[in-house]
């Protein structure tokens, strides 16, 4: 695929980013564009390595390797490299119903596990993929197509994040009546309040809502199913449904001082923060303007908080991250085809260093108790370090280390520290099982839960994880929901 000796001859290049000081200043994406000459360039450097790991989309020790969605990287490589980008749209439509999603926000998997990658920096997959489908837009190649038949089956979908739109659009095309329902005021789940606006704009996740509506997905928005429509009511009103809220119950930290005003859950913040900007100042906001803030978590969450109250012009921002600092190249233990655990600076962090120098992160570190001043607002954060050590049954756990115990001053702390699985209120209105780590019960290719006609998909059925597995799993269940209303099915 591409060019047979690319790999030799070009290097590893990607689009260079606003500056720090430049991108802080408004709430835009930060990437800039490549020319179409250095982007063919970088799709001959894919190989015929033979066997495309890129896409093979498994798990190893509980990690994406290779693309959730098994795009047909190697063959749209080609065609980019050859120039023939509307046909590289269709190989990639054929496979992933947001690249435009997955091309700005997915940590690519499929990198992790590009052949090249063995020996060499691999193919820029993601950054190819995003502009294949930002060009197909522009171009007008992407127009509504709503199917020509209906069967008259209607199916709801609970939950519009990357998982209940997938499913939308599938079981759309297979010509069912969809509802969508959501609980938010607008449309797109995670990907429209849970990322910063920076790294994924809103007006493109609302321009593929606005598609899916024009091709007669309805949304229902501001309705919680469970609260505001009633659970049982589901399989009355509708054939069939999938569940596909999320894991959205965020990971407390119960320690001293957890009530002091300044303390929030991130998705709290970010959440906020986007309906704000939407609303145009008129929503509600948690502000970071000239407050100290500790970041608790080490992901991609901590990291948008970061990038996020650097914009809010806060005075000072540290990220506490438990885990060790991991190593500058894989370890190994960590070989390829594995996602590489190594070291590396996401936007938030360059932007600090950009600014102050040196990197927000402090690890092996936890805090101890929060501490607030007589009106009950947080004023500071005492922490502990600690070492990873094995206990009596052989797994690593955290030890605090004696005297290193630190004291940072904050008036804002918000908890990033990753979901326990999806709420309970509807999975136990409807009576759905659930498995030890309390998500949906369904099994994986099925999808089905121990209600006939309800299907689970998505964060609520396998915990928290990537926006590609996501719609791995939504277009998934709908083969399936497809398969229960008509016997079978001819969805991919």
């Amino acid at each position: 695929m591409g060019k047979p000796t690319g790999f030799m001859e070009f290097e590893r290049e990607l689009p260079a980013d606003r500056t720090p000081a430049e991108r802080l200043k408004d709430w835009n994406e930060f990437h800039l564009h490549m020319p179409e000459e250095d982007l063919k360039r970088q799709g001959a450097r894919c190989m015929d390595c033979g066997i495309p790991f890129c896409h093979t989309g498994g798990l190893f020790k509980g990690m994406a390797a290779g693309c959730p969605v098994n795009n047909l990287i190697p063959e749209w490589n080609d065609l980019i490299y050859r120039g023939m980008w509307k046909q590289a749209y269709e190989r990639l439509a054929k496979t992933n119903n947001f690249p435009e999603f997955t091309g700005r926000v997915c940590p690519a998997p499929c990198e992790g596990s590009c052949t090249l990658g063995i020996h060499y920096p691999p193919v820029t997959i993601k950054n190819i993929e995003c502009t294949i489908i930002d060009r197909a837009f522009e171009e007008g190649w992407i127009q509504p197509q709503p199917p020509v038949h209906r069967t008259g089956k209607q199916v709801a979908v609970v939950g519009s994040g990357p998982a209940g739109l997938a499913a939308a659009t599938q079981l759309n095309n297979a010509g069912h009546l969809v509802t969508v329902f959501e609980r938010s005021d607008r449309v797109g789940g995670l990907l429209m309040y849970g990322i910063p606006n920076m790294k994924l704009d809103k007006k493109v996740v609302q321009r593929r809502v606005d598609l899916m509506a024009s091709e007669r997905v309805k949304f229902i928005t501001s309705t919680e199913v469970g609260k505001d429509y009633p659970a049982d009511q589901l399989l009355k009103e509708f054939d069939a449904v999938i569940l596909a809220g999320g894991a959205t119950k965020p990971r407390d930290l119960p320690i001293e001082g957890r009530n002091l005003k300044g303390v929030h859950f991130a998705m709290e913040f970010l959440h906020a923060n986007t309906a704000n900007l939407l609303d145009e100042g008129e929503g509600s906001s948690i502000s970071a303007q000239g407050k100290d803030v500790i970041v608790i978590g080490g992901g991609d969450t901590g990291t948008d908080c970061v990038g996020t109250s650097l914009r809010h012009g806060c005075r000072s921002v540290i990220q506490l991250e438990i885990m060790n600092r991991p190593p500058e190249v894989r370890a190994e233990s960590n070989p390829w085809p594995e996602w590489p655990v190594v070291f590396k600076q996401d936007y938030g962090q360059e932007e600090f260093q950009a600014l102050h120098g040196q990197d927000p992160r402090v690890y092996t570190i936890t805090a101890k108790r929060f501490v607030g001043d007589e009106q009950g607002h947080l004023k500071e954060v005492h922490t502990v370090k600690v070492e990873w050590v094995k206990d009596d049954q052989g797994r690593m756990i955290p030890k605090e280390i004696p005297g290193s115990e630190k004291v940072y001053p904050a008036q804002l702390v918000l908890l990033a520290m990753g979901f326990l699985g999806p709420e309970d209120q509807l999975l136990e209105q409807l009576g759905v099982e659930r498995d030890p780590r309390s998500n949906a019960k369904a099994e994986y290719g099925k999808f089905a839960t121990n209600i006939p006609g309800i299907f689970a998909a998505g964060d609520m059925r396998r915990g928290q994880s990537l926006v590609v597995w996501a719609i791995n799993e939504g277009r998934a269940a709908a083969r399936e929901c497809d398969r229960f209303l008509m016997t079978t099915t001819h969805l991919p």
